[in-house]
């Protein structure tokens, strides 16, 4: 349905004519220098044309009530946009292999858009190409397509009859679910581009720019013959943007930042000059966030700085990323590296506890100037829990204290892990003395998480022990008494976790997040104690 590239064209000059401000106006380390003109009648709107959240259901799951809630909330807060990263929860019809136990229905997908769009929010479906698509490469059906026949993220960009194929058929079941004019096709961390033998070759003799954008103009193409408009991540055309203008000028791409320095991947303006559309994206959950520690302060932060970066280099839309896993995954193999089975690599806590750097984001469209995170903070304690200033400024310092992971069994600042929990200790006691007088729930989400951490460093304080080099056999029963007090700890928790999130996530989610965040501990207490059980 080429007709529409003369909007397109249209569009493409009114977007040259205002990054032409944008670039002349010059931006120093990702701090704008000057504030873009505003036509009449613009005076201090700060919105975004596109003011999205994307969901993703790679794993933790959301209940259709859960999602429909959240709808409900991201309208309220002004939002326009929902990207859904649907993966295997979404009912395919020709290809329904791809279908996980958890897949909605046909009709709860279409009366949730319905749903969305009575909102005024547009759905906007996520449908990976290329890299991330493990969920699809595991079934023997699509296996003839992976770049590497073990590390099963990426298909063969060469391989595109088989290719086109599929993702014509899993597109247009998108185009025939979702009204929106846009489809998102992924495109992101391709780390294996160039690997097979056929790959290797072309990319030596043409580029992996070519290699890489060969492939994605094939994946827009079908996305604008549904008379949809393909949306892509732009990270990695960033890093190889040789071949950049070949791909068909209805592409708009999307320069995700979670906290650094703008043209981390590459020469954003560069391609803006070329006419290129941008959307930009930060994040409320990404690494290193996992169960045991979100790094609150780096995602207030990544909003302050990005969204004002956004406006003023013309980015025309913005979508908060949230994600619920790295997108990298370990396998159970069989004979030739046959895929038994896959778990995550990474869990962070569920989006049911994140509300208040939603709400932050919200605030960051709605204002021109950059959001002051603790003044935020601040704010949202005493409207959402009563709190008195001071409370709120103790709530900010929970969220603060320092997210320091533990590398190979050593903290990676701290002198040892006992010192780690120093600040969390302090932390618990202010939380305790914190009586929210409404949204107790959602209160309870902070409080469960910082136990969590707190449990977490203790376990990984007697699992230093058994690392020791003067560990023995005959500490191995006090060791396995300690973590059997840690396992009764584990189950209240467990019983918290699973109260907070019942009607969010499918009991199966649950479930699996609980038996996850505790693995470790149980495994180490069996090594112990050998047979015997609790």
């Amino acid at each position: 349905m080429r007709n529409l590239s003369l909007i397109y064209s249209m569009r493409k000059s009114l977007l040259l004519a205002t990054l032409t401000v944008a670039l002349m106006t010059g931006c120093r380390n990702g701090t704008p220098q000057t504030q873009l003109q505003k036509s009449p009648g613009q005076e201090g709107d700060s919105r975004f044309a596109v003011r999205g959240f994307h969901v993703d259901l790679r794993i933790q799951v959301m209940t259709m009530d859960a999602l429909k809630a959240l709808a409900d909330e991201l309208a309220a807060f002004g939002l326009n946009t929902l990207v859904m990263e649907w993966e295997g929860s979404y009912p395919y019809l020709n290809n329904a292999t791809i279908s996980n136990e958890l897949a909605y229905t046909r009709e709860e997908v279409k009366e949730f858009i319905g749903y969305c769009e009575r909102l005024g929010i547009d759905v906007i479906p996520l449908q990976q190409c290329f890299g991330h698509v493990e969920y699809i490469l595991r079934h023997d059906r699509y296996s003839e397509l992976k770049e590497d026949r073990k590390e099963i993220s990426q298909l063969c960009p060469l391989k595109k009859e088989a290719d086109s194929l599929l993702f014509a058929d899993l597109f247009a079941d998108m185009a025939s679910m979702h009204s929106s004019e846009y489809i998102h096709i992924g495109g992101d961390e391709t780390y294996l581009l160039g690997h097979c033998p056929a790959c290797s070759l072309k990319a030596a003799t043409e580029g992996k720019s070519k290699l890489f954008v060969d492939y994605m103009k094939m994946m827009c193409n079908i996305i604008i013959d549904l008379g949809k408009r393909p949306v892509m991540w732009a990270d990695i055309l960033l890093k190889y943007p040789e071949a950049a203008s070949e791909l068909p000028e209805e592409t708009i791409f999307i320069d995700w930042n979670y906290g650094w320095k703008t043209n981390y991947f590459g020469d954003i303006a560069a391609l803006q000059a070329k006419g290129m559309e941008f959307w930009g994206s930060p994040a409320i959950r990404s690494h290193p966030d996992n169960s045991y520690v979100t790094c609150w302060e780096k995602h207030f932060n990544n909003q302050r700085d990005f969204i004002p970066y956004a406006r003023e280099a013309g980015y025309t839309g913005i979508i908060m990323t949230s994600w619920s896993t790295s997108g990298l995954y370990g396998f159970t193999w069989d004979v030739n590296y046959e895929v038994t089975d896959m778990e995550q690599i990474r869990n962070t806590y569920p989006l049911s506890g994140f509300r208040i750097l939603l709400a932050s984001y919200a605030e960051a469209l709605r204002t021109n100037e950059p959001i002051d995170p603790k003044a935020f903070v601040v704010r949202y304690a005493a409207d959402r829990f009563g709190f008195t200033a001071s409370e709120g400024e103790t709530l900010w310092e929970i969220l603060t204290i320092p997210p320091e992971l533990i590398v190979n069994g050593k903290p990676a600042t701290s002198s040892s892990i006992a010192e780690m929990r120093v600040p969390v200790e302090e932390a618990m006691v202010k939380m305790n003395n914190l009586k929210p007088l409404s949204n107790k729930d959602e209160f309870e989400h902070f409080r469960l998480m910082l136990d969590i951490r707190d449990h977490y460093l203790r376990f990984r304080e007697a699992e230093s022990r058994f690392n020791s080099a003067d560990f023995s056999e005959d500490e191995k029963d006090d060791l396995a008494s300690d973590l059997e007090g840690l396992i009764r700890e584990s189950k209240q928790l467990d019983r918290r976790f699973s109260r907070l999130q019942k009607g969010f996530l499918h009991e199966s989610e649950i479930a699996q997040q609980n038996m996850i965040r505790n693995r470790k501990l149980m495994l180490l207490h069996r090594r112990l104690k050998g047979n015997r059980t609790l």
